[in-house]
This record gives C-alpha cells, structure tokens and sequence, in this order.
C-alpha cells in the first residue's frame, strides 16, 4: 500500500452478506449467480435484480477485475495506535464477474494505481477478512 498503514473501519454483517464474509475468510471470492437467469451480482441481495427471482447459489470467481478510481486519503481513521494513519490508497474496482459493480479496497502496491489497469483480489485478515487489491502483471 502506498505510504502508511491501513484505516480501521467497523463491519458488520447481515443475513445477505454473512455467507460472502465467511468466504473472503478462507481466501474466496465469491458471487451470487442467479438459479432463474444466470445474472451474476454483487453485493448479495435476497432477490435477483434482472428478474426478481429469489433462487440463487454461490459461485466462486476469480478476484480479478479493473480499477475505476482512486482516492488518496490523507485523513487519519481510527484514532492513535489503531493503525489508521495515512495517506493511503483506496481503489474502486470493476470486478470482471460482475462488470454492473463497483467495489472499493485499500491498494496493495508501492505505487499509484493507473485507470483502467487490471487487477487482483489480495485477503487482508482481520475481524472481517477483507479484499484489497494488487496489479495483476506484478
């Protein structure tokens, strides 16, 4: 990550989105794919956004997609000693199994992320393992 430690942020989980936690948890990445037709999406949601269906399952993908943006955060979260210093990076993220979604991570990388670049889902543990993200040709 570009100049300094990650920000502290509290998350909780809900009954949609625990399942997709409990994955990122054992390094997967996971989708919903709808049973009625086919549309992937993200973030988990009870009902299909194309068709209304509420039968879906969970499908594994590649953590893999294209920056959108990025900001760099100059703002300290989390007060002293939590780790939540800055600058630091975070990305926006066209993932490639769901190109309709947007989805933000801290930035894995000693430089700036360029537009449009390809990228990698990287398991950062903790509380809640979250997904950063890495080029994908480094």
């Amino acid at each position: 990550m570009a100049g300094g430690g990650r920000p502290v942020f509290q998350v909780t989980t809900d009954r949609d989105s625990a399942p997709w936690w409990e994955r990122t948890g054992r390094g997967e990445f996971a989708v919903q794919r709808c049973e009625a037709c086919g549309t992937a999406r993200f973030p988990a949601r009870a009902f299909c956004p194309a068709c209304r269906a509420e039968r879906w399952r969970w499908e594994a993908v590649a953590p893999e997609g294209t920056v959108e943006s990025w900001i760099v955060s100059h703002q300290a979260f989390g007060g002293a000693g939590t780790g939540g210093g800055g600058p630091y990076v975070v990305v926006m993220v066209r993932p490639a199994a769901v190109p309709d979604c947007l989805l933000h991570g801290g930035w894995r990388a000693s430089r700036e992320p360029v537009g449009g670049e390809r990228v990698r889902g990287v398991f950062t543990a903790g509380e809640l393992t979250l997904v950063d993200w890495e080029p994908a040709g480094e």
